[in-house]
């Protein structure tokens, strides 16, 4: 494999859609810096500044549907708009490990754990538990502000150690049980949409949590869930399954991405969402200026997902429905595109053309017979290659 093609790759592993003078500029200076900026990117993204988040009232009512279309859309747009796109990837990640949806909590709280996740997205994931366990949309989410002393509810804690933390098997009910009564007595002000301890509604007695006993508190909690060698390989898990890569066990959020990044899988499957504003990066499209909702069509809403287990990654995504739909969103990328430098190539010299837009490896036989076949046709052919097998898979 050559050094550009295992650029290539990392690219589109790590971020949404690298074109190709991204390929061009990291392989000048080769894998292991490009890593590192990925990792540690400028302070300020001008591109993401150009895409301001929408102000709500805390008040937004959850059933506000213009409301939600504007956050789903001011967040697709920063994804395709952000120069720092690593980090745009990375957020939505969280967002699927912390997996929380608009249709019961509200726009308002959404934006809200958005800015949480965003704060803390590539620290140390300490930190970021601990943020989380008292977010807003996560605690109405999983009933946390039903979590009373007289009446224990288990969602949170369950959830806190079965997908965010440990991972199924490293922990009994007693413990969830345990974890329950810790994180009781957490509300949400309706108004404001912060998050206050209410003494009288919370047990600050001694419980026992994987073979500790003492009066735990919420931060302490996490950090005994994040100390634990099963909350490593945990993540390293949830990590590899998002980027495609065997990553080594650890909680440090740049450690676990600098493995994954150097321990690449050969075959990814894209996510819907990982296709869609890879292409609108690709192809210079803002994703809010095109009609309907693509992303329902794909099966891959941000800010909905369809569980607290968050989406599923790659073969669930090669389905006939799910190829039929990519074929119908490609179509209207293909037509929001500007083809104009497309256009002006012979229909020989556009195929090869398009695979270093799309930053395709190479097209296999079968691939550029069929875009050989429409090449006469600018937007026809950039529904094609979208359509690919060589564009799905990463």
């Amino acid at each position: 494999m050559s050094t550009r093609t295992e650029i290539a790759r990392l690219l589109r592993r790590a971020t949404f859609g690298p074109r190709a003078t991204d390929v061009d500029a990291a392989e000048r200076v080769g894998i292991a810096a490009t890593v590192e900026a990925l990792l540690h990117p400028p302070a300020v993204d001008p591109g993401a500044a150009r895409t301001p988040a929408p102000v709500l009232d805390p008040g937004t009512e959850r059933k506000d549907k213009e409301a939600v279309r504007q956050v789903v859309a001011w967040w697709l747009d920063r994804m395709a708009a952000a120069e720092n796109s690593a980090t745009e990837k990375l957020i939505f990640f969280w967002h699927g490990h912390w997996a929380t949806s608009v249709k019961k909590v509200g726009p308002a709280l959404m934006l809200r754990q958005h800015g949480t996740l965003r704060a803390n997205a590539a620290g140390d994931f300490r930190a970021l538990a601990r943020a989380m366990v008292t977010d807003p949309a996560l605690l109405y989410w999983l009933d946390g502000q039903q979590n009373t002393k007289k009446a224990p509810n288990e969602n949170l804690a369950r959830e806190l150690m079965e997908l965010f933390t440990l991972g199924v098997g490293n922990f009994t009910e007693d413990d969830i049980k345990a974890g329950a009564r810790v994180l009781t007595g957490w509300k949400i002000d309706k108004n404001s949409g912060d998050v206050a301890l209410l003494p009288n509604q919370h047990d600050a007695s001694p419980v026992t949590i994987l073979g500790q006993t003492r009066a735990f508190t919420a931060e302490s909690y996490v950090d005994l869930l994040v100390d634990q060698p099963a909350c490593g390989k945990h993540l390293a898990d949830r990590v590899g399954q998002f980027y495609g890569a065997t990553p080594s066990p650890g909680t440090d959020i740049r450690a676990l991405l600098a493995s994954a990044w150097t321990h690449l899988a050969e075959d990814h499957v894209k996510t819907p969402v990982d296709w869609f504003v890879g292409a609108c990066r690709q192809l210079g499209v803002r994703p809010s200026s095109l009609k309907g909702n693509p992303l329902a069509a794909l099966g891959q809403i941000p800010l909905a997902p369809p569980n607290v287990g968050g989406w599923a990654t790659g073969a669930a995504w090669l389905t006939t429905s799910a190829a039929q739909a990519r074929l119908q969103v490609a179509g209207m990328l293909a037509e929001a595109a500007n083809l104009s430098a497309l256009e002006g190539l012979s229909p020989g010299q556009r195929p090869d053309y398009l695979a270093r837009t799309l930053v395709v490896d190479a097209w296999s036989d079968r691939t550029r017979a069929a875009l050989a076949g429409v090449s006469g046709n600018p937007r026809r052919l950039v529904t094609v290659a979208l359509s690919s097998p060589e564009y799905l898979i990463s």
